[in-house]
């Protein structure tokens, strides 16, 4: 059931994506008065689901969910009809317009699939809030895992800032790191004072491969009492609110490690050190032969959630839509990058599923939606021929230069693109079927 809600989510969200795509070739081919041949949603090789035909166009859904398109009269494109081109040119076809034009025609598939992002964060910041763990509350700092220790983490440390620039939410810390081109230099605060960590790229990148990044930290618990339930509990002065630093003289230890330095004293009458309102105290208390104190914990953290009104949620979708395309041109630029080695994380569609909840949650599926919009944006525009990067660019050099690009070279170059793409899914999802059959 659990991979049944992933493949709808990720049909839905990819339905979406690629209809909200080619409608932004669509429309603005149809603003220009280019007659527009085809529509689909996927692709359609030998036959579609269903098609129906309303003026000039014909609209399908096609069965292979590995894209979609539309067939602008007069152009080289996936379809590879080249008869087409040998015909007188006519008024209404995309090689009759100005180069401005193509070019906008062109990217107008990208720009959809960036607003589609800025719409659907608006979205989400009005209905949800943008919540968050602050790097603020994690006062008592975290506890690393032995990927962590090997980098120079102490449990206990809270970082402060990454190569000078602030932390605030904790969630961006591990993406701040791994999503590097050099060295990264972390401040920590350790024992109440500033400490300074230079983590090596290759470490950092070696961290990214084995996925141990994933389990890097986690925020350190405290004993905090929430109230007292026995009656020595409170023969001993304990009280809500206080929060237990030391056992016995061993200080230093998070929730877990004083619940295991309890059970070591099972029966026994322990001293204990206390911080109350900013003060320390000195309290016995008598430990029972469960290794219980007798009293309950509380957990100190919460999620933090800023609300925006309607006005104020527009700028702040924008915000994220840009922080997020950033990052992913970031992450983009290391892949490209031989010596990163990061090319063998890249996946198809197995990985893509994957990234969705396994429980049907809109929050979440509209996140995850809106993150595919700004990678499908950034990989159509690359300039590779066979995607608009590659179209665009071959208009845009006619902008500049005054001279048209042959019908043969696009041609040929549509070709070239192709077996590109075709390589880069097969590699991406042959990725995904080592990864989780495999490996």
């Amino acid at each position: 059931m659990e991979i049944l809600i992933k493949i709808l989510q990720l049909f839905l969200a990819f339905t979406l994506l690629v209809g909200i795509h080619e409608f932004g070739h669509f429309i603005m081919a149809r603003l220009f008065h280019i007659r527009v041949e085809k529509f689909y949603i996927f692709f359609d090789p030998w036959f579609s689901l269903f098609k129906f035909k309303r003026g000039d166009t014909e609209y399908g859904l096609g069965w292979l969910p590995l894209g979609g398109y539309v067939k602008i009269a007069g152009m080289i494109d996936e379809s590879m009809d080249t008869e087409q081109m040998k015909r007188p040119v006519q008024p209404w076809e995309f090689r009759a317009k100005p180069a401005w034009q193509r070019f906008l025609v062109m990217i107008a598939g990208v720009v959809m699939n960036v607003l589609l992002a800025i719409v659907i964060y608006c979205g989400i910041c009005y209905t949800w809030g943008d919540s968050y763990f602050s790097n603020e509350d994690a006062r008592w700092g975290y506890n690393f895992s032995e990927a962590g220790e090997r980098l120079g983490f102490r449990d206990g440390d809270r970082i402060v800032s990454i190569d000078g620039e602030p932390i605030d939410n904790v969630n961006g810390i591990v993406s701040n790191l791994i999503i590097t081109e050099g060295d990264r230099t972390v401040t920590v605060l350790r024992d109440g004072r500033e400490e300074q960590l230079v983590l090596p790229l290759d470490e950092l990148i070696a961290l990214r491969k084995s996925k141990e990044f994933e389990r890097l930290f986690t925020l350190r618990m405290p004993f905090l009492i929430d109230s007292v339930v026995s009656a020595s509990a409170r023969t001993a002065g304990l009280q809500h609110g206080d929060e237990i630093v030391g056992i016995d003289g061993t200080r230093g230890f998070d929730y877990p490690a004083a619940v295991a330095q309890l059970e070591a004293h099972k029966g026994d009458t322990v001293r204990l050190d206390v911080l109350r309102n900013g003060t320390e105290v000195a309290l016995s208390a008598v430990v029972s032969d469960e290794g219980k104190l007798g009293v309950l914990a509380m957990n100190p953290y919460s999620l933090r959630t800023q609300h925006y009104g309607f006005w104020e949620s527009i700028p702040a979708g924008f915000r994220k839509a840009g922080h997020v395309l950033s990052s992913y041109w970031e992450q983009l630029k290391l892949i490209v990058q031989p010596k990163t080695k990061m090319y063998e994380e890249l996946g198809g569609f197995i990985a893509i599923g994957s990234i969705f909840p396994s429980v049907w949650d809109w929050q979440n599926f509209w996140l995850t939606t809106a993150f595919l919009s700004i990678i499908l944006a950034v990989m159509n525009i690359l300039p590779i021929p066979g995607l608009d990067g590659g179209h665009a660019l071959f208009t845009f050099w006619e902008m500049v230069t005054g001279r048209k690009v042959s019908d043969k070279v696009l041609e040929v170059a549509q070709y070239v693109g192709l077996m590109i793409i075709l390589f880069l899914l097969l590699y991406a999802n042959g990725n995904d079927i080592y990864r989780f059959f495999i490996k």
